[in-house]
């Protein structure tokens, strides 16, 4: 059985609506692990993150057994609590975030330097938002030992300024490019952190090697490391954009990891995407899949 590890920080989700707000769990990393576990159920998927011991930590932990991810590596904080976000939408579906996450369990993620959970996964999944919440030590001590295990990575740049400075995202970001086995990386995000024009960006992951998908927004993806050539519909209907990517994600891995080509793989990511931004909140119903 294939086994992946999704690494990363699950949050308290609010989204708000007109005088109401709606309390979820989502992430950027459980977004994704969420949907290819949803895609291919037969995959093995485990979530690495650390939360608290209090009520909210509790439904955190709740919600993500409750789709079938594993929790075995969660790991849990006497003192800390979990992140929260707010999300704000505009008229036409994009969103804008409010974060308190200074106090995250999750920061504390690997504090103790042992990575020894990570073994024996097939496919180890993180994104920038996963290293950005993480004290630099541990990040370069995180990337020592993926190079030294020898395991496949997949990594999505997914930028978030607040959360380090640019110099550190330049740097993480690079030797992440340079180690990932599938590459996910953003358009504008590329764009934000390197300094670069689209057509900069387009040039140099062209020339990379690396294998996997450049998002780029409504348009679809660019396929890395192999030349596909095929059109995508854009959504039918978009009420918000929150985990459009996270969700390709999702639906391009398990399409890769059950072996489907990379047309296909690329094709099941951007129609899993489409169908996310119609609904609101991260994590839409299983039967609106």
């Amino acid at each position: 059985m294939t086994r992946v590890a999704c690494i990363g920080e699950a949050m308290i989700e609010m989204s708000l609506y007109n005088d109401t707000a709606a309390l979820a769990v989502a992430g950027d990393t459980l977004n994704t692990a969420v949907y290819l576990k949803r895609c291919a159920p037969e995959i093995e998927v485990d979530y690495v993150t650390r939360v608290g011991t209090d009520p909210f930590s509790k439904r955190i932990r709740d919600f993500i057994s409750s789709e079938g991810l594993g929790i075995s590596q969660i790991s849990v904080d006497p003192v800390a609590v979990p992140g929260l976000y707010a999300i704000t939408l505009s008229e036409s579906g994009e969103r804008s975030f409010t974060y308190w996450r200074s106090a995250s369990a999750a920061r504390n993620l690997f504090a103790d330097g042992d990575f020894s959970m990570l073994e024996g996964y097939d496919l180890i999944y993180l994104s920038g938002i996963s290293l950005a919440i993480l004290p630099n030590a541990v990040r370069l001590d995180l990337i020592a030992y993926l190079k030294a295990s020898g395991q496949r990575v997949a990594y999505d740049n997914n930028h978030r300024p607040r959360l380090w400075n640019n110099e550190q995202a330049r740097e993480v970001t690079a030797a992440f490019w340079s180690l990932a086995d599938i590459a996910l990386p953003s358009l504008d995000d590329e764009m934000a952190i390197f300094g670069e024009s689209e057509d900069e960006v387009l040039a140099r992951f062209s020339s990379g090697g690396q294998s996997g998908a450049l998002k780029c927004g409504h348009s679809g993806p660019v396929s890395l490391g192999e030349r596909v050539e095929q059109s995508y519909p854009a959504a039918d209907h978009v009420v918000d954009t929150t985990a459009a990517g996270d969700s390709f994600n999702g639906g391009y891995l398990a399409a890769r990891l059950r072996g489907k080509s990379q047309g296909e793989a690329l094709r099941a990511g951007h129609a899993l995407a489409a169908k996310v931004v119609g609904y609101r909140g991260a994590i839409i119903p299983k039967t609106a899949e």
